[in-house]
């Protein structure tokens, strides 16, 4: 650090802007001002985020040593000096990712004063359609306060359900300034302390002689005047890159899909709309910031071999159990918008294996062949489909805490690679988009992947790519000049991730449970009171074995079934039923909410006095959100009371785990 105030204190005399970046960039490692990055995710996100930002560090003058947080043997928080960075997910009802939940654990138990030595900010990612957003991000910001760290950048709350870019971008941008600041105050303090310790006075102002500067590296559309030398580079970087800029921009984008017929030249210009493949103004006219490249980190080459390992599933096979299907049943017939299945696993090879209601099944499913043929295919490689894939990482790489991919087992075939390791389905990240444009020919689409990767073409990149949930296959095929390696998929495509389905959800996956609780002698000694809200979408469609559930109310094992068919004609449906004391309306209850609410008073009941349990189990934008909303209308209505003291009794039935929700995106 001592270095670091040395050189800064030379370049004042200087003119910054032009000299400071190439003077950080040629200091040794250890002479650079560091920081500190760890992360905890579960699906890969928040770790990719992790390794951008110690990527990007350099560009900035400074140096970043990235950990996750189970990493113990890396890191030390409790004699950390430096400004610390945690970027964490949150998965599941609110839980911690994995590789993040034993320190959650360990900072609750610390010491009032534990961590008063610590500068931290944090970035926490979740989704607003989902209960307990960004808990995790919530619950170590909440235990580092009580023990005493310091906060010296704002926390970041990034929301995957409108685009975790909306906030992500703008945190990052400010990010290095905070840095630095924290950087300057945390060197400043220690200079003060050692200073009294050696008999003189602690500074109670600043040293006026010495101006602060603030390490903020010029980017490519920077205006601002910097003296005469400064202002120079500025400009000349500025129209160089105009210069490229316009180089890979046409004149006219063609109306028509890439590869149809041209647009004639006396064609009069007509108002396109943006698309996928081509953007309109004032986007296609501007200066771009483009993010920097993430740096290459693996070297995968194929080899033809005959002893290559004939694996079939995924590679962990000793903590999965492969279990037969009993039984298969299509549950709506073949002109329905969605096909829904029925199936039946048999665990009784398995005995030990013990569940509730409510627990979740992993279930791994492999990669489409078809779909795994095509990337083949657009990579030129089905001919080598059979070869052995070798890992190794590249002797030169700069990313940080590169390693070979611990979800992809040696000796397997480049057939293996796609079908179990990797999730070739996955959205292509915005640093994947960036990745592909060095791999892209021909000005008007290498100038298009920019724009969608760029500052600028957020809005393009969450309409085109995000909300359409667009693949990488459908992506390559939209950009036919793209050829990337093998080796840039294998290290940006995430781990294939297993399916998740609830022991008690019937719409796509059962496992024995209704059928257990049937063969119970008396299911209301174990259960009390039970009702069932039931959605299908057509009566004469979709029997999702209504008879079966009517069954389990003959049985007793169900109090009362509830169902609803929200697609039939309002016309022909017939009431089911007399309606409930206390609601009125006349009209057919169509959805699950409206028959909680015709019910309400038997819901509160059950909820509030009898300390019973609400699941929810449906799509988390329009099902779950429409549920609680009508729970809320619900309490509020039986209990007189306003919407805040409503919106406080299912604040406190989550918390004690009475209202859960099993719910996707």
């Amino acid at each position: 650090m001592v270095v670091f105030r040395a050189v800064v204190k030379a370049f004042l005399r200087q003119p910054v802007c032009n000299l400071l970046k190439s003077a950080l960039s040629s200091m040794p490692c250890e002479a650079k001002p560091r920081f500190v990055v760890l992360y905890g995710s579960q699906k890969g996100q928040a770790e990719s985020i992790a390794e951008g930002i110690a990527d990007e560090a350099e560009e900035h003058g400074l140096v970043a040593e990235l950990s996750c947080l189970n990493q113990n043997e890396k890191y030390n928080l409790e004699k950390e000096k430096d400004p610390v960075v945690f970027i964490v997910s949150t998965t599941g009802d609110g839980e911690p990712p994995d590789n993040a939940l034993q320190f959650v654990k360990s900072i609750k138990k610390k010491t009032p004063d534990h961590y008063k030595h610590l500068c931290y900010t944090l970035l926490a990612l979740g989704d607003t359609n989902y209960a307990n957003f960004c808990n995790c991000g919530k619950t170590i910001e909440r235990s580092l306060q009580e023990h005493g760290a310091k906060q010296f950048y704002a926390t970041g709350y990034a929301d995957d359900g409108v685009g975790l870019e909306v906030v992500l971008d703008p945190w990052i941008e400010g990010l290095w300034k905070a840095i630095n600041g924290a950087l300057s105050k945390m060197a400043s303090d220690r200079t003060d302390y050692s200073n009294a310790g050696a008999g003189d006075s602690i500074k109670q102002t600043p040293d006026s002689s010495i101006p602060d500067v603030q390490l903020n590296l010029l980017r490519i559309t920077d205006q601002k005047d910097c003296g005469s030398n400064g202002a120079s580079v500025s400009k000349c970087a500025t129209a160089a890159s105009a210069s490229a800029v316009s180089d890979l921009r046409p004149a006219v984008f063609p109306s028509q899909p890439l590869g149809t017929a041209s647009v004639s030249a006396a064609v009069p210009h007509v108002t396109l709309a943006a698309s996928l493949t081509h953007s309109l103004l004032p986007l296609s006219e501007s200066s771009l910031n483009v993010p920097a490249l993430p740096p290459p980190y693996l070297d995968v080459t194929l080899k033809e071999a005959d002893t290559v390992q004939q694996i079939v599933g995924p590679s962990n096979k000793e903590t999965l159990h492969e279990v037969p299907i009993s039984r298969a049943l299509q549950l709506t017939r073949g002109d329905s918008v969605k096909t829904s299945l029925l199936l039946e696993l048999d665990l009784s090879a398995h005995p030990n294996l013990t569940y509730q209601p409510g627990d979740s099944f992993d279930v791994f499913c492999p990669n489409k062949d078809s779909e795994v043929e095509e990337m083949l295919h657009r990579l030129g490689l089905y001919e080598q489909r059979n070869h052995s894939v070798h890992i190794s990482l590249l002797k030169d790489t700069k990313k940080k805490g590169a390693q070979v991919p611990a979800h992809v087992p040696p000796n397997i075939s480049l057939l293996y690679l796609l079908t179990w390791c990797l999730e070739i389905r996955s959205v292509p990240k915005k640093a994947f988009v960036r990745a592909l444009v060095e791999h892209t020919e021909g000005g008007v689409q290498k100038r298009r992947l920019q724009e969608l990767c760029s500052k600028q073409g957020s809005a393009d990149y969450n309409l085109h790519v995000r909300d359409q949930s667009l693949c990488l296959m459908e992506l390559l095929s939209a950009f036919p000049s793209c050829s990337p390696p093998l080796s840039l998929l294998t290290e940006h495509l995430p781990r294939l991730q297993p399916r998740p389905y609830s022991a008690a959800r019937t719409a796509n996956i059962r496992c024995l449970t209704f059928r257990e609780m049937e063969r119970k002698e008396n299911p209301d000694a174990m259960f009390g009171e039970t009702w069932l809200f039931f959605g299908c979408r057509h009566r004469d469609r979709d029997y999702l074995f209504r008879e079966e559930l009517e069954g389990f109310v003959s049985s007793g094992a169900l109090s009362h079934l509830k169902v609803c068919f929200s697609r039939d004609d309002p016309e022909e449906e017939e009431e089911e039923g007399e309606e409930e004391e206390g609601f009125t309306s006349a009209a057919p209850p169509r959805y699950v909410q409206h028959n909680l609410l015709r019910n309400r008073k038997h819901v509160t009941d059950i909820l509030l006095k009898q300390k019973g349990f609400l699941y929810v189990c449906g799509d988390a934008k329009n099902m779950a959100k429409d549920m609680n909303d009508a729970l809320l209308e619900a309490i509020r209505a039986e209990l007189q009371v306003d919407q805040l003291d409503a919106m406080k009794t299912v604040a406190l039935l989550r918390e004690e785990k009475r209202y859960l929700q099993d719910i996707w995106g």
